[in-house]
């Protein structure tokens, strides 16, 4: 099934909508000041590349924590319903980078992701601005959760 134009152009607002919500809240992109988050680019290609999947507000999709008729996991949202914030950068970068799938297997996980990789067409700054984006939207104390799980995966060699 396709989308219609005026369904498009409404799922494009949103997305832009959301965009500004975030980026007005925001600290100033990293791009200009090179030691910031690029929230704005970050968020651009979440609703470009990932938004289809997992929802413009980050919400994931339906039953997300059960596998369908084929045994694939739904999307999972990215806000603090989520659980996203319980991985460390480097498993978060990877993920997207190779797929679900690739990851979870090396790790010897037997659970079935429906997750593409995107490193063939996102570079490692265009990933990173997603997660910053992502990180963006949640509150001090996941961020603070999730930056203590990073750093311990960090060290973990």
């Amino acid at each position: 099934m396709t989308e219609s134009g005026g369904q498009t152009h409404r799922r494009r607002l949103r997305a832009a909508a959301a965009c500004a919500a975030v980026v007005l809240a925001a600290p100033p992109a990293r791009a200009f000041f090179h030691n910031e988050p690029d929230i704005e680019g970050g968020c651009a290609i979440y609703q470009a590349r990932c938004a289809v999947c997992h929802g413009v507000n980050l919400e994931g999709q339906p039953d997300w924590q059960s596998p369908n008729a084929q045994g694939v996991y739904p999307a999972p949202p990215h806000d603090t319903t989520g659980h996203t914030w319980h991985h460390g950068n480097i498993m978060l970068r990877d993920y997207i980078a190779r797929g679900g799938q690739a990851v979870l297997d090396e790790m010897g996980v037997p659970f079935t992701s429906g997750m593409p990789g995107f490193g063939d067409e996102l570079t490692a700054a265009d990933i990173e601005a997603v997660l910053d984006y992502i990180k963006s939207t949640w509150p001090e104390p996941i961020r603070a959760m999730q930056d203590e799980r990073s750093r311990l995966e960090a060290l973990d060699p």
